[in-house]
């Protein structure tokens, strides 16, 4: 997800995972509503960068089970993260919830991520994972609710930006969504993968900068991280560097170019 403190379907008739169905305007719209099955969206019509992993090439025999050492969901478990910004206290809450959701073909665990500032939820989101057969955790998309107030801190409006699924074209672009990696199985210095593919809508991407980075919270606690760059080649800015534990997951995460950096503040249970 892109207010991005925090530690982010079916396609039945027709299609497969990465198997596109050949369209033709009009023709195969008529035939598909003939047949009782929703009309498809087209697929990609370019190639996807090569940073973009191979979902067809992936396996799923136990999806829901994410125990990757950088990012593992086990079910119950919650983060919750602090940083103070010029608006204010901001709190990031992410727990992972005992429920699943098919996307693209593929189970899919849901972790909920909130996000608080001075105690009003201004982002509430359901992110889809999988983990395949090889270690590798799946970023398969999210619903996204964004909350606007006013300056009496009424609700005033409730938006919906940043939603993505894969194997849909959920914001009407003519292309699919395509997943990418949260965190790959061996990570090592120099890899480069998109953590999601949707031209013009979600192109986030990660880049491995270092394994063993020392850092050390407000509270004292030390840990040895993997380090990582993400980046949004869509705003073009410098990205945020992120540190990841073995056992522990997500510990912390600051811009780039410097500023103020979120930090894990409790994990239960």
């Amino acid at each position: 997800m892109e207010n991005d403190r925090s530690a982010s379907v079916i396609i039945k008739c027709l299609s497969a995972v990465h198997v596109p169905t050949v369209v033709v305007r009009g023709l195969i719209v008529c035939l598909v509503a003939a047949a009782g099955c929703p009309p498809t969206t087209p697929p990609p019509t370019d190639s996807p960068p090569d940073t973009v992993p191979d979902f067809s090439s992936a396996s799923f025999s136990n999806s829901t089970q994410i125990d990757n050492p950088y990012l593992s969901f086990p079910v119950g478990t919650a983060w919750t993260y602090a940083v103070e910004t010029d608006e204010g206290a901001e709190r990031i809450l992410v727990e992972v919830l005992d429920e699943t959701r098919e996307v693209n073909g593929v189970t899919c665990r849901v972790v909920r991520d909130r996000v608080f500032l001075n105690d009003a939820l201004i982002e509430d989101t359901r992110d889809w994972y999988a983990q395949d057969d090889d270690g590798n955790v799946w970023y398969m998309g999210e619903d996204v609710d964004n909350y606007r107030y006013d300056g009496q801190g009424n609700l005033i409006d409730i938006t919906h930006e940043g939603a993505w699924e894969a194997g849909l074209d959920v914001a009407g672009t003519g292309e699919n969504a395509l997943p990418g990696y949260a965190m790959p199985a061996d990570p090592g210095p120099g890899d480069v993968y998109n953590q999601e593919y949707y031209p013009g809508e979600a192109e986030d991407r990660g880049e491995v900068v270092a394994l063993g980075v020392e850092i050390t919270l407000s509270d004292g606690t030390t840990y040895a991280c993997l380090q990582t760059l993400d980046t949004n080649p869509l705003d073009g800015g410098p990205g945020e560097f992120k540190y990841y534990a073995e056992g522990v997951g997500l510990v912390a995460e600051e811009p780039a170019d410097g500023g103020e950096r979120v930090e894990l503040v409790e994990v239960t249970p």
